[in-house]
């Protein structure tokens, strides 16, 4: 029998293989437990470790994405700023042009109705040229369209998916200066017609540029809140696929622990082995 040979310990080289198999198995225990992942490099499965890197590049990308809706919802909220001051500083100014429309006034009275019109128009034309953020505006000295510089496009998905803030031109919420008389004053109020400063259409036209940028700040604001959502779903996915069980792991590890502890003393035994032949020459 080999077990008569000194040359060959037969079980002592399978306790050994026995051994080796649960010091492997342990360490793969151990590397899971100590960084939580089932999958921590493509050794452990390259499959699904592809998987959750190409995974992780969407979360990436969607973070970055959400950065740069955050410096656009920015840039809206100071628009928007901006413009409701406009339209708080607009009903100031129809009263105050309504008095100026009053041909009783004197001349005292109109002139000092006249320099408070025309503090109120600095105060718009201002807030108009102050609605900065990062060094942009969406107030522009362009006319309104799909052909304007000033318009922001940017990304929404991780895709690289676009959409465009249209500018607003700054000429349409700016009323006209101060009326030489009463005359003009009731031309300013009662005029229609747009471009020229007069009440109502520029009136409307901050009306119209305030609905714009709220329905464009919900937009991005549900866009941002969608992406949060979809960066959790992956994350969890991504979970679901490389997290380690740790309570498995724990079992697994209290199990490889006491295996290898038997296959030392096994291993101490099967080499013990040879030494009994020595007691046939005694």
């Amino acid at each position: 029998m080999q077990f008569n040979s000194i040359n060959t310990n037969a079980q002592s080289i399978l306790a050994l293989q026995s051994l080796n198999r649960t010091n492997a198995e342990l360490a793969g225990v151990q590397k899971r437990v100590s960084t939580g992942y089932r999958v921590a490099d493509a050794r452990d499965d390259g499959g699904a470790f592809a998987v959750a890197q190409s995974v992780r590049s969407d979360v990436a990308a969607l973070t970055a994405v959400n950065e740069q809706l955050g410096g656009a919802k920015g840039l809206l909220q100071v628009t928007f700023a901006a413009l409701s001051q406009v339209s708080d500083a607009m009903r100031e100014a129809r009263a105050t042009l309504t008095r100026l429309a009053d041909s009783a006034l004197s001349t005292e009275q109109f002139n000092q109705y006249k320099a408070q019109y025309t503090a109120l128009r600095n105060q718009i034309s201002g807030f108009l040229n102050d609605a900065k953020y990062n060094g942009r505006s969406l107030l522009s000295p362009s006319a309104a369209g799909s052909s304007n510089p000033e318009n922001i496009i940017t990304i929404q998905n991780e895709d690289g998916g676009q959409f465009t803030i249209n500018a607003i031109e700054k000429a349409t919420l700016l009323i006209a200066s101060a009326p030489a008389n009463a005359a003009a004053a009731v031309v300013l109020l009662t005029s229609t017609a747009s471009g020229a400063g007069n009440f109502q259409p520029t009136e409307d036209a901050i009306g119209a540029a305030l609905n714009q940028l709220g329905t464009t700040d919900q937009y991005i604001e549900k866009q941002i809140n969608f992406n949060k959502d979809k960066m959790d779903a992956l994350n969890a996915g991504i979970g679901s696929l490389v997290d380690a069980d740790l309570a498995k792991e724990n079992a697994r590890l209290q199990a490889l622990q006491v295996r290898q502890q038997l296959g030392v003393q096994t291993l101490g035994i099967a080499n013990q082995g040879p030494q009994v032949l020595l007691s046939l020459f005694r």
